[in-house]
């Protein structure tokens, strides 16, 4: 499996790229199929006119491929660390759904043995 990081706005500090491989790693330990991964981290430079912040101006977007299916998930935060977290989440829940479908659909088209019906 390959992970691809890259930054827009944004270098990519040790720090962050070892949360994220730890995170992902986690992720799809329950899931070989993976093919590849790519993150990109941004940082928007908008501010709020009345606050003079940026508000969730950290924005994380990851792509998982796996044979014949392809994840997107974006989330954005405050914090680059809050943002990959939540990133994650939502990644966790479109893969474990998809898990779970994969296995009722093996469960119902499961092969029937014919001969042995027949006797």
């Amino acid at each position: 499996m390959q992970i691809t990081i890259r930054g827009h706005h944004l270098s990519i500090t040790p720090a962050i790229e070892s949360n994220i491989r730890e995170k992902f790693t986690q992720m799809i330990k329950h899931i070989d199929q993976v093919n590849s991964m790519q993150v990109k981290l941004s940082k928007d430079h908008q501010l709020d006119k009345r606050s003079k912040k940026g508000s969730a101006n950290h924005i994380a977007e990851a792509i998982v491929r796996l044979p014949g299916v392809e994840f997107f998930a974006q989330a954005s935060a405050d914090d680059m660390y809050t943002a990959i977290t939540q990133l994650t989440e939502k990644l966790k829940k479109q893969l474990r759904r998809h898990r779970q479908i994969q296995t009722r659909i093996q469960g119902v088209f499961q092969p029937v043995d014919i001969e042995a019906e027949a006797v």
